[in-house]
């Protein structure tokens, strides 16, 4: 499980009626392992979906979620860890963590789960406002609560949606979570029932799964198309020789046999990346040029092989590595080591990744203490 947000909303609507807590992070000052926007689900029985910290925070929360439960009241927490002389938690980071817990009930409308979920389906991305507690971001916050029904939330899909509520801010706004002070809110969005009145909201962006084809079912496809899968990606896996792309390889991917002219346009919808991998010449100019006329949305595409079979790929499409609006890795990948297909997946996943989260390619320890 990659505790991506589809993976909290799958957990909720297989059973919509059961006792359910949102652990949403309002609030984080200093070093935290997650950040303001990060949510958890937490099920009556106990189990969870979803992280807010490494690990170290999520037992306390599920226990302190049966007494959300059991009072029908959201409630929110502090946890403290830049006193070094408080052993309770031992978290090491050093930060300040604020989080709401908020029953899903009837009362809220489930915090219009179906509607977030509907949303990511039909949309690809939207922005989820959570109204905040009045304590949610206070620092002797650890008691607060407040009631289940006074906790909204919206979900918008469009600037359109919020002009005509007459909400006074924009999506732009906010490309990460924040939070939106004293904005009135009134009318409705075609996605749910908005609330009436002035108070401070969390505004948290989300998206779908990202989403990659990895043209060629060879032996080295395989670990791309594992890590990819662990990464809580989606995969299609795109070969019609009979002898590669087997599901037993490829167990989680979604596999496709047939020639890439014949991929329907539906395939290139929000697909964020393709790798190609194909060991064949015609193949590999095949995809690339199928990629170059339908793949306008791709961020990133990669080839496999060193520069002069790039050259004689691309030749054979027509193309060159200007033609492609997509970052273009070829040869595939970030220079780690290695040359295993495992190191190689890494590699060009690792680069992958930091393209679609528009991420500088540089060493943590450069970008954070």
């Amino acid at each position: 499980m990659s505790h991506h947000i589809e993976d909290l909303l799958n957990a909720w609507s297989a059973a919509p009626q059961d006792d359910w807590v949102l652990a949403v992070v309002t609030h984080v000052e200093g070093s935290a392992y997650r950040k303001v926007g990060a949510m958890m689900l937490i099920h009556g029985m106990g189990k969870s979906v979803g992280l807010v910290s490494g690990g170290c925070l999520e037992a306390d929360l599920r226990r302190r979620a049966q007494k959300v439960i059991q009072t029908g009241q959201a409630a929110s927490v502090c946890y403290d860890a830049t006193d070094e002389a408080d052993a309770s938690y031992q978290l090491g980071c050093g930060g300040l963590v604020h989080l709401m817990l908020v029953p899903l009930c009837a009362a809220n409308h489930f915090l219009h789960f179906q509607a977030l979920k509907a949303a990511l389906a039909s949309q690809g991305r939207c922005h989820y406002q959570l109204d905040l507690i009045d304590d949610s971001l206070s620092f002797d916050s650890t008691n607060a609560a407040g009631s289940s029904d006074s906790v909204g939330a919206q979900v918008w899909c469009s600037q359109q949606a919020l002009d005509d509520a007459k909400a006074g801010w924009q999506l732009s706004d906010f490309p990460r979570p924040g939070i939106l002070q004293g904005q009135s809110v009134q009318g409705e969005t075609v996605l749910c029932e908005s609330v009436q009145g002035e108070s401070a909201s969390l505004v948290v962006p989300l998206r779908e799964r990202h989403r990659i084809a990895i043209f060629g079912g060879g032996l080295d496809a395989q670990p791309v198309c594992q890590i990819a899968l662990q990464l809580g990606w989606r995969v299609d896996v795109v070969d019609r020789r009979t002898s590669y792309a087997r599901e037993y390889d490829f167990v989680g991917a979604n596999i496709i046999k047939c020639p890439v002219a014949e991929l329907p346009q539906a395939f290139w919808t929000r697909l964020d990346g393709a790798i190609v991998m194909q060991h064949n010449l015609e193949l590999d100019s095949e995809a690339l040029a199928a990629i170059h006329a339908s793949g306008e949305q791709l961020k990133y595409l990669a080839l496999l092989g060193p520069g002069h079979r790039r050259d004689r790929v691309l030749a054979l499409a027509g193309l060159d590595a200007a033609s492609f609006n997509a970052y273009f890795s070829a040869p595939a990948g970030l220079a780690l080591g290695g040359e295993l297909p495992a190191s190689i997946a890494l590699s060009i996943l690792s680069e992958c990744h930091g393209v679609l989260h528009g991420a500088k390619r540089v060493a943590l320890k450069e970008v954070m203490a």
